[in-house]
């Protein structure tokens, strides 16, 4: 059975130094200076061979625009085998708002160019969901069912599926689709993502108060049932803007160790902070002394594993498409304690 993890995409420069740096791409100003690794991570993802794009070209009939746009996605294998790409569409033209949901399918993993299979999701307004807002699909196995969690610009909303294919929105006794928000829609609480940890599930997401982006995280025993938001991650150097905290993405792929991906670059020169913690409810606020690992090339990464392998999808840096390649774990290096 396929995993499905949502994880770093660490292309970074480890070293057998006694302190393992990590350079970004480039130099000279807070947000892209030399990354110093203080933290007691054991393992550094690591980015191995070639990219193969699997998604372009949408197919979007009468909502088309020259400008449009893939961003935040979801990516799973579906019951029939074939693999599923659900992404967040923007710039679309829609009479309100301008996103939507549209899918790719692919028969092997490792195939390019899926198949474009149109729109599959709009917001719909009668249950409280904002016109052309829908944004960060994230799909996951429960109990036979997969399970998207997704944003609607200002609430976090479910929906679920038997076959992986075709969705049904979970309606709360309320009438509507939010499950929950951390506040009015200026905020834009929105790219869920759902990790089980121990008995409690936790949906990480962000929001951008007071034009500031921030990483929270809500806990469940049933997906149902949610706690009151924990901040997990803010500030740093990527700090100063709405856009600093998005697609938070937590995977553990040791037990109690923890790898938070932050996305603070889409276009052109993408790039994500990964922090490390064994707090899953603690990254750090403004403490990229203690939690920062890496800084990557990427945008949106989301990880997971099939046969034994993890790989990772990102956007294509043009945003016009999504890529995947493999993804492998490295332990890092550290001197051996002085005698």
């Amino acid at each position: 059975m396929t995993s499905f993890l949502h994880s770093p995409l660490l292309l970074s420069i480890a070293t057998a130094l006694a302190v393992p740096v990590l350079f970004a791409a480039d130099a000279g100003d807070k947000k892209n200076a030399p990354i110093v690794n203080k933290t007691r991570a054991p393992l550094m993802p690591v980015i191995q061979g070639s990219w193969w794009t699997v998604a372009k070209e949408p197919q979007l009939g009468e909502f088309y625009s020259p400008k449009y746009e893939p961003v935040d996605f979801a990516i799973w294998q579906a019951a029939d085998g074939t693999w599923q790409i659900w992404s967040c569409i923007r710039s679309c033209k829609l009479p309100k708002g301008t996103r939507l949901f549209h899918r790719w399918e692919g028969r092997s993993l490792t195939d390019t160019n899926w198949k474009a299979m149109g729109v599959v999701m709009q917001a719909d307004e009668s249950l409280g969901e904002t016109p052309g807002g829908l944004q960060a699909p994230y799909v996951f196995q429960h109990d036979g069912r997969y399970i998207m969690f997704y944003g609607d610009w200002a609430n976090i909303c479910k929906a679920e599926s038997k076959d992986g294919k075709t969705f049904e929105r979970v309606i709360q006794p309320g009438g509507k689709t939010a499950m929950f928000t951390n506040g009015p829609s200026e905020i834009n609480t929105r790219d869920p993502m759902v990790l089980k940890i121990g008995g409690q599930w936790h949906c990480y997401y962000t929001a951008h108060p007071g034009n500031e982006g921030v990483d929270y995280c809500r806990t469940s025993p049933d997906l149902k049932t949610w706690s009151e938001s924990h901040t997990v991650s803010s500030g740093g150097r990527a700090a100063g803007s709405l856009a600093s905290a998005e697609c938070p993405f937590v995977i553990a792929p040791q037990p109690g160790h923890f790898y938070l991906l932050r996305t603070f670059n889409y276009f052109a020169r993408p790039k994500t902070l990964v922090y490390y913690s064994a707090d899953p409810l603690n990254f750090g606020q403004d403490q990229d002394d203690q939690f920062l690992l890496a800084q990557l090339p990427v945008a949106a990464p989301e990880v997971f594993q099939h046969e034994g392998q993890y790989f990772v999808a990102a956007l294509l840096p043009e945003l016009k498409g999504i890529r995947i390649a493999k993804l492998g774990w490295e332990p890092i290096k550290r001197p051996s304690a002085a005698r």
